[in-house]
């Protein structure tokens, strides 16, 4: 057969893998400083942007993903893929209670005419009714599928997540729908009723306790020795598992078809793992390659002051780059709209992928675990890294955006109005990238004219 029209290679190292079903690079196991993250492409000359009336996103817009084309290559037909998809989804609609389907993406003219925006210019993405909750499950669909079609290691496999929310309960509703055994690895501090309900189905539930004075998430440490030892990553994190990331990109995909001709300026991404704004990006960046868009949206990552590990990396590399150009001032956190704009402006596209480049293969120098332990009332996006952190940067930096802290009184807020004027019951992690936005608009910045768009990613819970 053909090669595929997809590949992944590895950002950090740049070798592709050396099995052609892998979902993690085979060198990630090694003591080095290299971020290696499985990134996928689409070749333009063979793709067109799909143009089907599908309404199931894993059927709409299954020529987008390698998990598709990987499918195809190991020899199953389309009907093979059609028929995965339409089982799982059975499965679903017995234990979620519901299946994948396109979830809204609308204007919210009560919140925008709050925040002194024109009507029909602040759009929503609710995901509070998608599978789970949340956002979560649709990252975890393009993995389950290619491994319902016959991608390694298939069988009896653990399949294994560190989690204690919104990807946990996903994660343990496809597994079940899958009937596939899963392991999910949680903090100390995780809420019973997320642990009893992991529990109710089915999935073995591991309390790993952060040692004192020890940095980074304990969680994640017993979930890579987990995958070590066999077990599949059902993950949400790109470094895990790149095909999560092409799963998460079908949000974006449903964001263009809700925009219609529509351009939309801005893009307010709440940031943990940071495996959505990756997804986000990828998803427009694709539409730009295959032609349905001319420019992509500014994307600004948004997190709590508690924990953020990606604004620390954003910060120490413009400030490289700006030190590179000629008459710059220092790098002033305050003004991380003004470093952007003047790097868009005047920064060589080589210098920003030499820095990048550097970026990839010397990790530590600016992605390490938050030194305190993480704290916020947005609790979803509190891990000790970003682990998507190398593609968020750099779609930050080719689209002019920069990443935004959020403090409690902000987030606070933002939640409060965001669940009053929208009626979207909404948990505070979120409405983080709402809170971004309030904080762009406190700051000054002037978004006249320009179409914005938050993603309320999980419903409260408690």
């Amino acid at each position: 057969m053909p090669a595929p029209p997809s590949s992944l290679a590895c950002a950090g190292c740049g070798a592709p893998p050396a099995d052609p079903d892998a979902v993690r690079c085979a060198a990630a196991r090694a003591a080095d400083d290299v971020d290696h993250l499985l990134r996928r492409s689409l070749d333009p000359r063979r793709l067109r942007y799909p143009a089907t009336e599908e309404p199931h996103p894993f059927l709409r817009y299954r020529t987008l993903l390698h998990a598709y084309h990987a499918a195809r290559a190991r020899g199953a037909a389309d009907a093979d893929w059609c028929a995965a998809v339409g089982r799982l989804d059975l499965e679903l609609g017995r234990v979620a209670g519901r299946g994948c389907a396109p979830t809204p993406c609308a204007p919210c003219d009560p919140l925008a005419e709050r925040l002194g925006l024109r009507p029909g210019h602040l759009w929503i993405k609710d995901e509070t009714g998608n599978v789970g909750g949340s956002h979560k499950a649709r990252h975890l669909l393009a993995p389950l599928l290619g491994l319902e079609l016959g991608a390694p290691p298939g069988g009896e496999a653990r399949l294994a997540i560190a989690s204690c929310g919104n990807a946990a309960l996903a994660a343990a509703l496809l597994a079940r729908a899958a009937g596939r055994p899963l392991d999910v690895f949680v903090p100390t501090w995780a809420h019973p009723g997320v642990v009893a309900r992991l529990a109710e189905l089915g999935a073995r539930v591991v309390a790993c306790p952060r040692p004192p004075g020890e940095a980074g998430d304990p969680c994640q440490r017993r979930f890579r020795a987990a995958v070590e030892e066999g077990a599949y990553p059902f993950c949400c994190q790109g470094p895990d598992n790149g095909l999560a990331i092409e799963g998460g990109a079908t949000l974006a995909w449903e964001m263009l078809e809700a925009l219609g001709d529509r351009t939309l300026d801005r893009l307010f991404v709440q940031v943990g793992g940071g495996a959505l704004a990756s997804a986000c990006a990828l998803g427009f960046a694709d539409a730009v390659r295959l032609g349905r868009l001319t420019r992509a949206p500014r994307l600004h990552a948004v997190q709590a002051a508690g924990c953020a590990p990606l604004v620390r990396a954003w910060d120490r590399l413009a400030a490289r780059l700006l030190a590179r150009l000629p008459g710059s001032p220092a790098f002033d956190p305050g003004r991380r709209g003004r470093a952007a704009a003047r790097l868009a402006a005047e920064s060589p596209r080589s210098q920003i992928v030499e820095a990048l480049r550097h970026a990839a293969r010397h990790r530590s120098e600016l992605m390490w675990p938050w030194e305190p332990e993480p704290a916020s009332a947005a609790t979803g996006i509190l891990d000790d890294e970003t682990h998507d952190w190398l593609a968020v940067v750099e779609a930050m930096l080719a689209t002019g955006g920069w990443p935004i802290v959020v403090d409690e009184a902000r987030l606070a807020a933002a939640h409060r109005l965001g669940r009053a004027a929208s009626g979207v019951d909404v948990d505070p992690t979120g409405a983080a990238g709402l809170a971004g936005l309030c904080e762009l608009l406190a700051s000054g910045e002037s978004l006249a004219g320009e179409r914005v768009a938050v993603l309320f990613t999980g419903v409260r819970r408690i």
